[in-house]
């Protein structure tokens, strides 16, 4: 079976590569099952309930987040109300959100999905290393097939945890920093590759337009970090996975630029 994951949605331009590229993948390729990260679709940070609909419509079947998880405040009412969108499993207990979300593959294989967030040059958070521990026993027989979202900012953070728990998942799979790698690779016979890149706006400042990022950095004085609209690309990995066992087989880097002046 073949997964398709997808790096940080940014802005409107994101949401727009989304809806437009992913039905036809999902015909294609064809993809049995869609994990995207949404913690920066709503004006770069935060999600809301529309946004959430938008990108559930076009064949996301499950949504991690991240740091920004709570940004906007009207997306509690959805992390409580839905099973197809997690908080990060190293939040503390009381936060809310699901630790692990599940969803019926097209092939009718159940998969879990989960997001931790890495401790170096991030906000505190409990141990990633132990939540995954708990995840996991907590997914027990439930699923064979499970994708880990790995959101941290250092490229260690990641690939401890791809070595953590080699063999244990079928990916472990980097965001946050949404610039690709090249390291795609398999541990074992886990998936792993430290960012999948950003699914936005690539004529930017990790998304946000270029002229007021730089501003900042030369005069010091805030303003406000706009999301950019130029060059709006997919990006992702494609990882293939033996559904009888949750062993990765293979995976692939995913850029798929959204052609002009296409609307969803």
């Amino acid at each position: 079976m073949k997964i398709l994951f997808l790096g940080d949605i940014v802005g409107q331009p994101g949401v727009d590569a989304v809806r437009a590229l992913v039905p036809n993948l999902i015909a294609t390729e064809p993809l049995d099952c869609v994990i995207a990260n949404a913690e920066n679709v709503c004006g770069g940070s935060g999600l809301t309930p529309r946004q959430y609909r938008q990108i559930r419509s076009a064949g996301v079947d499950l949504i991690t987040m991240g740091d920004h998880i709570y940004r906007r405040s009207e997306i509690l009412s959805v992390l409580e109300a839905e099973d197809r969108i997690g908080k990060p499993a190293n939040f503390p207990r009381e936060a809310p959100g699901r630790e692990v979300i599940f969803a019926p593959a097209r092939n009718g294989v159940t998969v879990a999905a989960f997001c931790l967030l890495g401790r170096t040059f991030m906000r505190a958070v409990d141990c990633p290393f132990k939540a995954a521990d708990r995840v996991l026993a907590e997914i027990g027989d439930r699923a064979k097939v499970i994708v880990v979202d790995m959101h941290a900012e250092a490229t260690s953070d990641k690939y401890l945890m791809g070595h953590y728990l080699k063999g244990r998942v079928s990916a472990v799979l980097g965001t946050h920093t949404h610039v690709p790698t090249a390291d795609e690779q398999l541990l074992g016979t886990t998936a792993f590759i430290a960012d999948v890149g950003m699914t936005g706006p690539y004529d930017s400042i990790l998304g946000r337009r270029v002229e007021r990022v730089l501003a900042h950095a030369l005069d010091f004085v805030p303003t406000p970090f706009d999301v950019a609209t130029g060059d709006p690309r997919l990006a992702g990995a494609i990882v293939e996975v033996d559904p009888a066992t949750g062993h990765a087989q293979s995976i692939r880097r995913v850029m798929i630029p959204l052609p002009a002046q296409t609307s969803p």
